[in-house]
């Protein structure tokens, strides 16, 4: 049942239901509100909750406690039934906050860069959470932030002066009990999907490893290599060092001082190397001399392999078709140029892919607390499965056709996912403005039922979503 509508004069909503109210935060909730009880004695324990502990979906880890003389001084108390709010850049644009249905102690201290509400008698705490939840009042609010590039924060003014439509305290109540129920059924359809994306990733190394290390042929035969990497091989290949087969190009140094005229090149960092694909929406350029930059260039064949970063990307490589004409490569690039009559670039990306390949850097990188790097000399000695040329051939066309295969499945996952989230955002709008009314018969239905029409459908991607429509952009204004 949807009840008659009046417009409203905001920026980011739309129209109200006629028995709603408007009414703003700062009328019915209590920013950065104090104890409610006792002030704690010194050796009370409190729960801790900094930024890190607070999710983007409501959730909030309240595991951290401490005695109040060993918390820091200046931070936000908050206590259960309130409401956190991330204000600051990029955290509160994506989504940062919770709802503290529990907590293990009488009070909480959170991140300075917290903004606490206290629901009083007229609104429903968790209510108030999706409200300020909402994707379409945070971007809004993004819209409206004030500060420095990379420091901006939404003001606590802005905060309490939002304006919310309210309607009567059962009904909020039944709100936000329905979003609960269909935000955990969304969220456990999502994270199903996520496991499935997990299992096909490993069913796509596997597939990759089998290849690459025993051909696509069922019970060939196998011969002792003698080589702790790789034990045995089919009969008829080799066991060959890529420096061996390949040349491997390092890449250019970046900071150098140069005296002569400069030119203007595109160049590759680590971040464009992908495992499998390259992403190239930021490419850098650089100056450097005309005599330089032939000995860093690029051509199409060309294997890109990273030199450093997380450990399980070292050694990653994916086969350069000159998709930028003149690009360069950085030093933490290696550029290995396959000779063309003994290793195909494609096998030998594959074979960097595979497990066997992972296994190698991994255990040969040399390894820091965060960051793990290889080397030319690593990557040289790198001991490579070498069927002859027309089974490497071979190969590449099955592994083309069956990683095919998984990759639209994993691509009809993932619309899924993007569907779900954003029926997901769409939802927690339409419930927290009226556009959609939560009757007895939605609060007492199934949200399980409801997700799997969504999954069905032909039609989920064509639903409602938020939209950023010029409606609501444009500066704050107290009216």
């Amino acid at each position: 049942m949807i009840a008659a509508i009046k417009p409203s004069n905001d920026l980011w909503l739309d129209k109200m239901p006629r028995d709603w109210r408007r009414s703003r935060i700062r009328n019915v909730a209590a920013l950065s509100p104090n104890y409610s009880q006792t002030p704690p004695a010194s050796d009370e324990s409190c729960t801790v909750v900094p930024m890190e502990l607070l999710s983007n979906d409501g959730a909030i880890d309240v595991s951290n406690q401490q005695p109040l003389e060993d918390i820091s001084t200046g931070l936000p108390l908050f206590e259960k039934g309130d409401v956190l709010f991330a204000k600051i850049t990029p955290c509160m644009e994506n989504g940062k906050g919770a709802f503290v249905r529990q907590l293990p102690t009488r009070y909480a201290f959170g991140s300075t860069e917290f903004h606490v509400l206290r629901a009083g008698n007229k609104v429903d705490g968790q209510f108030l959470y999706y409200a300020t939840f909402n994707p379409i009042y945070r971007a809004y609010a993004a819209d409206n932030m004030v500060g420095a590039a990379g420091q901006k924060r939404v003001s606590s003014r802005f905060l309490k002066d939002t304006r919310l439509f309210l309607p009567p305290l059962p009904e909020q109540q039944r709100i936000a009990a329905y979003l609960d129920a269909s935000c955990a059924a969304i969220d456990a359809a999502v994270a199903a999907k996520r496991r499935q994306l997990e299992t096909l990733d490993a069913l796509r190394k596997s597939i990759i490893q089998r290849a690459v290390t025993r051909g696509i042929t069922e019970g060939g035969a196998l011969k002792s290599t003698g080589n702790a990497w790789m034990d045995q091989l089919p009969t008829g290949w080799k066991l060959v060092c890529l420096k061996r087969i390949a040349e491997i190009q390092g890449g250019l140094t970046l900071g150098k001082q140069y005296d002569s005229p400069l030119i203007e090149r595109p160049y590759l960092r680590v971040g464009n190397v992908q495992d499998g694909h390259f992403d190239l929406d930021e490419v850098s350029v650089i100056e450097l001399p005309a005599n330089v930059a032939p000995g860093v260039e690029l051509r199409p064949g060309d294997v890109l392999m990273t030199e450093g970063g997380d450990l399980d990307k070292l050694g990653r490589g994916h086969v350069w078709n000159g998709e930028i004409p003149g690009c360069l490569h950085q030093n933490h690039i290696f550029a290995v140029r396959c000779f063309l009559h003994k290793l195909k670039p494609m096998f030998l990306a594959y074979v960097t892919a595979a497990k066997y390949g992972r296994d190698y850097f991994e255990a040969t990188g040399k390894k820091t607390t965060n960051l793990a790097c290889t080397n030319a000399t690593k990557v040289g000695e790198f001991p490579i499965p070498l069927p002859p040329l027309s089974e490497q051939e071979a190969i590449c066309v099955y592994l083309e056709k069956k990683l095919g295969d998984v990759k639209a499945i994993v691509a009809s996952i993932e619309t899924q996912i993007a569907t779900l989230t954003a029926y997901r955002k769409s939802l927690i709008h339409e419930c927290v403005t009226g556009q959609r009314r939560v009757t007895e018969a939605d609060s007492t239905g199934s949200p399980q039922a409801d997700v799997a029409r969504i999954e069905l459908s032909e039609k989920a991607g064509q639903r409602n979503r938020p939209k950023k429509s010029d409606s609501w952009r444009g500066s704050y204004h107290e009216h």
